[in-house]
């Protein structure tokens, strides 16, 4: 397992590769079939996004990949031009969490996700 500063990261504490992947596709079959989200993803390769998606929470979670999209503002900005704003960042947190839960991962794990999460609001609503 891969560690980080003699502690195990994130990414392995949920469950690594497997984990961070059926998180994913669990969690995008939840925002598609969300009316109040699906919209912004009508024109969106999903099977692409999902990819990056999977490498971002990877690289977010302390996992073996090295993230070389967008940043969050600039990867955002097209949908915040198109309505994005807090009830659809909060729609789209809670998918993930409700996912996460569904998944069985343990609730500290859930609320470190969480946090980190929370704390992309700024930029992924370009504030």
């Amino acid at each position: 397992m891969e560690k980080q500063n003699d502690q195990m990261t994130l990414y392995d504490q949920i469950g690594g590769k497997g984990a961070v992947d059926k998180a994913v596709e669990v969690f995008y079959d939840k925002i598609l079939a969300d009316d109040l989200v699906s919209h912004f993803f009508t024109d969106v390769d999903m099977k692409i996004q999902i990819e990056k998606q999977k490498s971002f929470l990877t690289y977010a979670f302390g996992g073996p990949v090295k993230y070389s999209g967008k940043d969050l503002r600039n990867a955002h900005s097209r949908l915040v031009s198109k309505g994005l704003g807090n009830k659809h960042f909060d729609a789209v947190a809670q998918h993930l969490q409700s996912t996460l839960v569904e998944l069985k991962v343990p609730s500290d794990l859930i609320d470190e996700v969480m946090k980190l999460v929370g704390g992309t609001r700024s930029d992924v609503l370009s504030r």
